[in-house]
């Protein structure tokens, strides 16, 4: 059969070999093992009285809500994870893919199968974003059903006061899940962008990480204005408008729009810096 292009580096390839890395196992289970440590610090902690309405003395606010059904303690975990956990699980799986193959010495070897260079970094981004998008829908699941067992399943009751039938609770749980993948983005196309500027899975990993706290560091400055809306990590948490009785999808467009602008930019960097890069290792 004669070379072709196309079918060098296969998709399916590609991702088991990357799914068999302790590194993913590592991180699903982290995703996992969070809603199982935060359920179980509420159930059996010393001051817990079997479940109860409270949860850190919330109130009416969300996390004070957590424990009123499996839908609330999802959206809790959201608001836990989106400001750091998913931001490193998923600069880990878009940082890691390209560095780890120059730290292994084996970059090279791929460019000389012959793996065409724009192809490589396809195939690599695509399965860094298949991972990724299966962490982000892994936590609201398995927050889910391990809120459901613990706190039962009910409908969502927001910190305003409705409540949303358990039906209508998944509906909005979805819409939070698909504005956190697009938001995202950002992250993802940086830490890639990162992964093809050094051969040190660690430092790209870290540095896509860095410049995410830094942009929310940023975005903490009132002093800065209106200037911070410019900030594609400002929008992070407008998935809590879905917890309104009638959404505002304002903030949601805007910042999922932002993002992918930030990731189409990164992966534009990424592919032309990759196409002149000097491959020694």
């Amino acid at each position: 059969m004669s070379y072709q292009a196309a079918h060098t580096l296969p998709f399916r390839v590609e991702l088991i070999r990357q799914v068999r890395r302790k590194r993913t196992l590592i991180a699903y289970l982290f995703i996992v093992a969070l809603p199982l440590i935060v359920a179980g610090a509420v159930k059996f902690g010393p001051s817990s009285d079997g479940g109860g309405d409270e949860f850190g003395g919330g109130g009416l606010d969300l996390i004070g809500l957590a424990t009123h059904s499996a839908a609330n303690f999802t959206a809790t975990m959201f608001y836990f994870a989106t400001g750091f956990v998913l931001i490193t699980v998923v600069a880990i799986f878009c940082g890691d893919t390209v560095a780890s193959e120059a730290s292994w010495s084996t970059l090279r070897y791929l460019l000389a199968s012959p793996v065409p260079r724009a192809r490589l970094l396809r195939q690599k981004l695509l399965v860094g974003l298949t991972l990724s998008g299966g962490a982000v829908l892994l936590l609201p699941i398995a927050s889910y059903i391990i809120g459901g067992i613990t706190f039962g399943f009910g409908g969502l009751q927001t910190p305003l006061g409705a409540t949303f039938s358990q039906g209508v609770g998944i509906q909005r749980i979805a819409i939070m899940t698909a504005f956190l993948a697009l938001s995202l983005l950002f992250c993802a196309g940086l830490a890639f962008l990162m992964s093809v500027t050094t051969d040190a899975p660690l430092g790209a990993v870290g540095a896509a990480v860095g410049i995410v706290i830094i942009s929310n560091i940023l975005n903490a400055i009132s002093a800065l204005g209106s200037l911070r809306n410019w900030l594609p990590t400002h929008y992070a948490y407008a998935w809590l408008d879905a917890l309104a009785t009638e959404i505002d999808w304002s903030a949601m467009v805007r910042g999922a729009s932002y993002s992918l602008i930030a990731f189409a930019l990164c992966i534009g960097a990424a592919t032309a810096k990759f196409a002149r890069k000097d491959i020694t290792s």
